[in-house]
């Protein structure tokens, strides 16, 4: 997939910042679970995925998926916007850009990127972070999705989406839809939902979640 591709590019900044994005992210993560007191074990069995998965995410080695990162999230009783404290602005330069900073604007070049396993990225879209909201920036990668085929993710909140360019499927409880440039659309995340890029190019969307809340992952239905 291309953003594998381009992590492995030698001195871009693209690579530069999936390194950094990656290791912050696992810190985070780590750092919240010990907090907790919560073994390595019992997250990854709270989770439903192998206890090796869990250690990789920390270590920075391997990028969770959407729904992992959810559910871990939830588990540990973070806020997405914390995970993304730790994270590199978009130009991958953080000196400069954070100089540039301030009030309710966020400029473009400055903005927060987490990328995901599967080919997803997200960049915040808010200056500041803000505990009601996720308003993010989406790609999904050609070949990209937020869970497994047979998981599907559900949490509490309302989610609501507009297509940019690209086409993404967005399957809710059992029916599915395909979303084009200019299409929209909104519903209730605590409906098991999933979402992929389909055809040979990038869906980029625009995100926002309403009151996150008690993320979790759930087997589709058969």
């Amino acid at each position: 997939m291309a953003v594998k591709k381009s992590a492995r590019k030698p001195g871009g900044t693209k690579a530069v910042g999936f390194r950094l994005a990656s290791k912050g992210l696992g810190s985070r993560l780590r750092l919240a679970r010990e907090r907790t007191g919560m073994s390595l074990r019992e997250l990854a069995r709270r989770v439903d995925v192998s206890p090796s998965l869990v250690s990789q995410i920390e270590l920075g080695r391997v990028k969770p998926s959407v729904g992992t990162l959810y559910s871990m999230s939830n588990e540990l009783g973070l806020l997405l916007d914390e995970l993304f404290r730790d994270a590199p602005p978009k130009t991958g330069h953080a000196g400069k850009a954070a100089r540039k900073a301030s009030g309710p604007v966020q400029r473009r070049n400055q903005r927060k990127t987490l990328r995901l396993a599967a080919g997803v990225c997200w960049e915040r879209l808010t200056a500041s972070p803000d505990e009601a909201v996720d308003f993010f920036y989406v790609v999904y990668d050609v070949g990209g999705a937020s869970c497994e085929e047979e998981s599907l993710i559900r949490h509490g909140g309302k989610e609501y989406a507009y297509m940019i360019s690209g086409r993404l499927g967005v399957r809710i409880g059992f029916e599915e839809y395909e979303l084009g440039p200019g299409d929209s659309i909104s519903f209730d995340a605590q409906t098991p939902h999933r979402l992929w890029t389909i055809g040979g190019a990038p869906a980029v969307a625009i995100w926002v979640v309403i009151n996150r809340h008690g993320d979790s992952r759930r087997r589709a239905a058969s």
